[in-house]
């Protein structure tokens, strides 16, 4: 059996069967191996799909229950976990990361403000290049987070936007850890994903269940797309290069045991399409965070051309705009974030839209995958007025 021929389950409500054409489309005509979409408005389930299988050996079908590493759509969940912070009065994203975190002022970074690092403007966007990292290192906490602590800046901290593409989530998890007095896996346990009944984590926290998770599977790319990469990263800049290659991470990684349960809060969130939708709906329908918190989370903080990735963006704190790409709908204050090869989470709380989407079979982009925006297209096609 094909992607041509693969079965789809799951519900539609009546009026967004363009949701369940896009997804089956995405199957016979984009490549898609196992995935699941959900998309929730006004509280309710509007769409629960699912289909295809849980890894390229094709013998097990995906399920409800089928977990998927999500790579960066984790640093939206990082981000509402350092929100619940704000929300509860014990972060000011003003106050230098330092009040929190003292080690971090190491290296002239003790002005350097917590929206920095929700933003990607901290300037350590990742470890120099004088210091190799593995890849086993980074399932390290300690070793990761003093790293960072001792970093110079790479570029003059705020002048710019620097995708931290790999340490954004021992950045950010830290100052959670320091003010929550637990580690950022369990505050999310605590604060989000349990009291939503959400079947999300960050990183996994029982062995039980690796049994769940799909395989990821690394991109399928063109010679032609293959040359350009190579190129891309031969004319890449220090900056560049040690927030995306130290160390260079592919898909398979994800795979391995040791990389599924470590703590990255960048990289490693495991979930059900559903339950990222279910995390987004409670932001969009106020019940997970209050509308000052959530309003402020929102605001743009302008528009650049990223130092790491060369890419347009919009950030608000902590989660991509829908800006002029309309990553998330045709609402450009709409919100969320991707991750590496395609899936994603996103709310539009003016339209009462939240959705999640979960793959394996990997895509090359870092952002609006194609069969991603085929989905979300055909959300909004599926609305009313819109």
């Amino acid at each position: 059996m094909d992607g041509a021929t693969a079965t789809v389950h799951g519900e539609c409500a009546p009026g967004f069967e363009p949701v369940r054409e896009a997804f089956e489309r995405n199957f016979r005509e984009r490549g898609e191996l196992g995935a699941a979409f959900t998309a929730i408005r006004h509280g309710e389930v509007v769409v629960d799909l699912r289909g295809g299988w849980t890894g390229p050996d094709r013998a097990r079908p995906w399920q409800a229950d089928t977990l998927a590493n999500v790579w960066s759509t984790t640093k939206g969940m990082t981000a509402i976990c350092a929100h619940k912070l704000v929300d509860a009065g014990e972060l000011d994203v003003d106050a230098p990361v330092a009040k929190y975190w003292p080690e971090f002022a190491a290296a002239g970074k003790g002005e350097i403000p917590v929206r920095w690092l929700l933003t990607h403007r901290s300037g350590v966007p990742g470890i120099g290049l004088d210091r190799p990292v593995a890849v086993e290192e980074l399932y390290d906490w300690d070793l990761m987070t003093s790293l960072l602590a001792a970093q110079e800046p790479l570029y003059e901290p705020g002048s710019a936007g620097g995708y931290h593409a790999l340490v954004y989530g021992w950045l950010v998890g830290e100052v959670v850890r320091r003010i929550a007095g637990q580690g950022v896996r369990e505050f999310f346990a605590e604060q989000v994903a349990g009291p939503l009944g959400a079947d999300f984590s960050i990183g996994l926290a029982s062995a039980a269940d690796l049994d769940r998770c799909a395989t990821l599977v690394d991109p399928v790319v063109s010679e032609e797309t293959a040359t350009a990469l190579a190129a891309a990263f031969a004319q890449a800049g220090p900056v560049a290069l040690a927030a995306l290659t130290n160390p260079r991470l592919e898909g398979h990684h994800a795979n391995e045991p040791a990389f599924r349960q470590a703590v990255m809060p960048a990289l490693n969130g495991h979930g059900t399409a559903r339950a990222i939708a279910t995390i987004y709906g409670a932001l969009a329908d106020g019940t997970l965070l209050s509308p000052a918190t959530l309003a402020r989370a929102r605001e743009s903080q302008g528009k650049e051309v990223d130092a790491v990735l060369g890419l347009p963006n919009e950030w608000a704190l902590g989660f991509y705009l829908g800006s002029d790409a309309r990553g998330f709908g045709p609402n450009p204050a709409a919100f969320g974030h991707d991750g590496l090869g395609g899936s994603t989470g996103g709310a539009d709380p003016e339209n009462g839209i939240a959705f999640g989407y979960t793959l394996n079979q990997l895509g090359p982009l870092i952002r609006d995958d194609p069969r991603k925006m085929a989905l979300v297209n055909a959300l909004y096609e599926s609305l009313p007025n819109t």
